[in-house]
């Protein structure tokens, strides 16, 4: 790659590290649904317009049904599994987790398709990645950061249940930019209901400017924007590249949630980071092969 490419895909990881960070902030003064309704309501304005500006529109009317579908796996339900997550445990130890998104994904890959079959380096992989997140887990009480901890594992198997079923839309003449615009918009329209009944925004207090600016860099810095910077990187470097921002988003987490909030992961978080990425690092040596 060159070195403009490395530079958004750093850039991308920071974007994307930094969401576990303005999900803590953000829940210091607003529950967990508005965070999510802002986060998916605002992207969809930049998105759409972006969408238009670039002349290539919203996506046709015949794939609104499968973008819904999208939507629930792709941000609604992680989305919201997250923040109730980041209410009991750290983002950096969150975005440990959400690592292991490409491991669900061979074991869903597998299942559900027949040109992605589960080899034993994959196999392998897979393994020791599990092997990282039971060191992680062990001595975890019942009634403390185990719960939010496997919320973040159900929200990295839901990312993979997405990027099986996303493929859909490259076979149906969808470009990434209009799939992305239909998401955060289809989101929105299916969350809007729903945080309304819950929330009831209008009779909640203001809570204050660093909570509202936290769901504004959310929606515009880690959703708008890293998703333009997603394509930029896709098409100008490959999907290879991009696979890379698996084994960045941590380091980017992690350094944020440190430097910010003065957090830090212990020993067995890291011990099973590494063997988390030493199982990633198993599986992207199948991709060349």
């Amino acid at each position: 790659m060159r070195a403009s490419d490395w530079i958004l895909l750093w850039s991308l990881s920071l974007l994307w590290g930094g969401s576990f960070l303005f999900n803590e902030l953000a829940l210091a003064g607003l529950p967990p649904v508005s965070i999510v309704w802002g986060r998916v309501a605002l992207a969809a304005v930049l998105l759409v317009l972006a969408a238009r500006l670039s002349g290539q529109g919203m996506p046709p009317r015949r794939v609104w049904g499968a973008l819904a579908v999208m939507g629930v796996l792709n941000n609604l339900v992680p989305f919201s599994l997250f923040v109730l997550a980041q209410g009991q445990i750290t983002g950096a130890l969150a975005s440990v987790l959400n690592a292991t998104t490409p491991l669900f994904t061979v074991l869903v890959a597998h299942l559900a398709t027949q040109d992605e079959r589960l080899s034993p380096m994959k196999a392998a992989g897979v393994g020791l990645g599990f092997a990282g997140v039971l060191a992680m887990m062990a001595g975890e009480d019942l009634g403390g950061a185990l719960p939010a901890m496997l919320a973040c594992l159900l929200a990295a198997l839901f990312y993979a249940l997405a990027g099986v079923w996303g493929r859909r839309f490259r076979r149906a003449g969808v470009t990434p930019l209009q799939t992305a615009a239909g998401l955060v918009t289809a989101s929105t329209v299916m969350l809007t209901p729903i945080w309304l009944a819950l929330d009831r925004p209008w009779m909640l207090p203001w809570p204050g400017a660093v909570p509202v600016a936290a769901v504004v860099a959310l929606a515009w810095l880690s959703t708008a924007l890293a998703y333009l910077i997603y394509f930029r990187i896709l098409a100008r470097a490959g999907a290879t590249a991009i696979s890379l921002v698996t084994f960045l988003i941590p380091f980017s987490a992690a350094g944020l949630g440190w430097l910010v909030l003065d957090e830090r992961l212990e020993a067995r978080h890291l011990a099973g980071l590494a063997l988390i990425l030493g199982g990633l690092a198993l599986i992207e040596r199948t991709r060349g092969r």
